[in-house]
């Protein structure tokens, strides 16, 4: 007798339990309970203390026309199925752009000279910083991945965090900032933000690998991006809704239009914010990048992935090495930038 007979029997459902009930493969704990023979039976007491809360394998084993655990995760991968070629149909035209910037970005990132990629990376850095000390410290740290071979990958990196981090900058900029001018879609965006922000790394790859061949560079990209896109919408969203509302009043006042207060007055205001969303995507950015190399996405996560499924302790520490040297240069690169437009937002302008 299944533990929720009692319930079914006692709403009159036992003919439509028992209508076309097929039963399927016993469990486990099925076989082990029925190879340990018969049971004594239990009091009303233990039968109470060990009532289970009724889960869909539970009640399917009281009433077989309700459908099993195994069913609904059946169900829901046969329903991505039925849907996945007319969904490739459409997301492949749109997402083949991001293969041929990711294929573009790598290339040129891997098939320049170190001798023109190091000066070109620090004079960068000295844009964004100003800083010699800032300059130093990144060319010690590329100049110590020349030196353990790491090089090559280091840039792979790079470009893939280049790329996905500019279109992150690019998609979620003018969505924060619509998110910001309605209320409406700020509270439709943000359940989806936080499943964004919330998801397992891992789980972002499982649908995008039915849909995208490995090989395609946009698989790792879109996982790349959807993961890091959230900071930049959040805090763009934020900074311009922390805008002092006396200084919209004063725009106003100017006979500035919507589209002038927005340009001219709310983004330079909330640009600290947003800069420190950038920051944030491209830290997870590069987060990201270290799990997608579980679906082929090159550069130092390789190596890890290497070192933990050879178990070759060496390979992976040096390249946790290399990925923390260009988690601390991109950081405090961006930090630099960051302290820089603060400094310039704080100066009273006359």
């Amino acid at each position: 007798m299944a533990t929720y007979d009692f319930l079914f029997n006692g709403l009159g459902l036992r003919d439509w339990c028992d209508q076309d009930a097929t039963p399927g493969p016993m469990s486990m704990a099925d076989l082990l309970a029925r190879g340990a023979g018969a049971q004594p039976e239990k009091t009303w007491l233990q039968s109470l203390w060990d009532l289970p809360f009724p889960p869909l394998d539970a009640l399917n084993q009281a009433c077989p026309a309700i459908a099993r655990s195994r069913d609904l995760t059946r169900g829901l991968e046969q329903g991505f199925l039925n849907i996945k070629d007319p969904l490739k149909v459409v997301l492949d035209p749109l997402t083949q752009p991001l293969s041929w910037a990711l294929e573009s970005a790598l290339h040129i990132f891997t098939a320049a000279p170190w001798w023109v990629m190091l000066p070109l990376m620090l004079a960068l850095v000295w844009v964004a910083s100003r800083s010699w000390a800032l300059m130093g410290f990144v060319g010690s740290a590329l100049a110590f991945l020349l030196f353990v071979d790491h090089y090559t990958l280091a840039m792979q990196t790079m470009s893939i965090i280049f790329v996905c981090a500019f279109l992150c900058v690019l998609f979620g900029v003018p969505i924060g900032i619509a998110m910001s001018r309605s209320d409406t879609m700020q509270r439709l965006s943000i359940p989806v933000l936080d499943m964004l922000q919330t998801l397992p790394t891992f789980v972002y790859l499982i649908p995008l690998i039915f849909l995208f061949s490995v090989t395609e560079p946009k698989l790792y990209g879109i996982a790349i991006i959807l993961y890091a896109i959230v900071p930049v919408i959040r805090l763009t969203d934020l900074g311009i809704r922390l805008v002092d509302k006396d200084v919209i009043e004063a725009a106003e006042a100017f006979g500035m239009t919507r589209h002038q207060k927005l340009m001219r007055v709310q983004v330079p205001l909330a640009l600290p914010n947003i800069m420190a969303g950038v920051n944030q995507t491209i830290m997870m950015s590069l987060a990201m990048v270290v799990i997608a190399s579980l679906v082929s996405a090159p550069g130092l996560g390789v190596l890890v992935l290497r070192g933990i499924r050879n178990l070759e302790l060496g390979v992976g520490l040096m390249a946790g090495l290399g990925i923390v040297l260009l988690a601390v240069i991109l950081d405090r690169v961006t930090k630099a930038a960051l302290a820089r437009v603060n400094a310039a937002a704080s100066v009273p302008r006359h």
